[in-house]
């Protein structure tokens, strides 16, 4: 495996972490990642409804960290339901619609429906995004519909932009996640279809072998064996994906979503510095970017050096 060597400190404001991706309390999680340098976090729920001295704790934490929230995860298997599912979900979603506007966050991720019991009907799928949106709208919140690869009816990007123009609402969007795209071997041109400015959230991992032949080895590969972006085998691909979406105009948030076993047993600022020498891999290596920004640098780049993995050109 190619390791990044550690970098000296520099800031990279379009990156951040997901809390899913280190072990631990909330408040630890936040602590290594400010350490680390990133100045922004997309929070699981799991962290905030699991916090031992409640939600409002939680949402302090968040707030004391002084890390932007960069959204609130997930919403699952929304849409295309009826009757009393239906409605059951839409108390759900209102619940996270809520905690999303508590901490802040201004982009709520629901991932494409895995139910048996869902519709795979285009117009009913559009009709509860629209749903959706509508709910988030009045509290200023963004719905990233992001395409799972296990999903039963919408499993690539292309299927989920499709839903969400059908759908039509100014505040939905789509999310693209690196691991789906490649679990899927989704080309890329399919990018060229899609709005930068619907695009309302970006989550990088990379894994291990090149290939997932079945939706049981995609979801058990997502969940299990994520890693960081410039430590798998689809590295030149990765940064093939990044550029393309800056090219577009892309200028939203990128954040490291790495579901790791191993991750999840080795200490926060260890793991949270592999995440750094990442982003300052991808930010200099593969955007190129050390332009200072107002108030604060996104890269010192004179004292910054980031090796890149072999194979991938700079």
């Amino acid at each position: 495996m190619n390791l990044l060597r550690s970098v000296s400190s520099g800031h990279f404001a379009d990156f951040g972490m997901d809390t899913i991706t280190l072990a631990g309390p909330l408040e630890a999680k936040l602590a290594a990642m400010k350490a680390a340098g990133f100045g922004q976090v997309m929070l699981a729920a799991r962290d905030i409804v699991g916090h031992p001295q409640g939600i409002d704790a939680a949402v302090a934490a968040v707030k004391a960290s002084g890390l932007r929230v960069t959204g609130f995860q997930v919403l699952r298997d929304f849409e295309g339901l009826s009757g009393h599912l239906h409605g059951y979900k839409a108390d759900i979603a209102k619940q996270m619609i809520g905690m999303a506007r508590a901490l802040g966050a201004k982009v709520l991720l629901a991932c494409s429906s895995t139910s048996q019991h869902a519709s795979g009907d285009l117009d009913v799928i559009a009709r509860d995004l629209r749903k959706l949106a509508m709910l988030a709208l009045p509290h200023g919140i963004q719905v990233a519909f992001e395409a799972l690869s296990w999903g039963r009816h919408i499993n690539e990007m292309p299927q989920a932009w499709e839903a969400v123009q059908r759908a039509d609402m100014p505040n939905l969007g789509i999310g693209v996640d690196s691991y789906h795209v490649f679990a899927t071997n989704t080309a890329l041109d399919h990018l060229d279809d899609i709005d930068p400015a619907r695009i309302y959230l970006v989550q990088l991992a990379d894994f291990m072998w090149q290939e997932t032949r079945t939706a049981q080895e995609r979801m058990e590969t997502a969940r299990h064996f994520r890693v960081f972006p410039g430590e798998g085998v689809h590295s030149q691909a990765l940064a093939e994906l990044v550029r393309k979406l800056d090219a577009m105009g892309y200028r939203g948030d990128y954040s490291f979503e790495v579901f790791n076993d191993d991750y999840q047993q080795l200490p926060l600022p260890y793991v949270a510095e592999r995440g750094r020498n990442s982003a300052l891999w991808l930010a200099e290596s593969v955007l190129k970017r050390s332009v200072p920004l107002p108030g604060q640098m996104r890269l010192r780049s004179a004292a910054c050096r980031a090796t890149v993995p072999d194979g991938v050109p700079a």
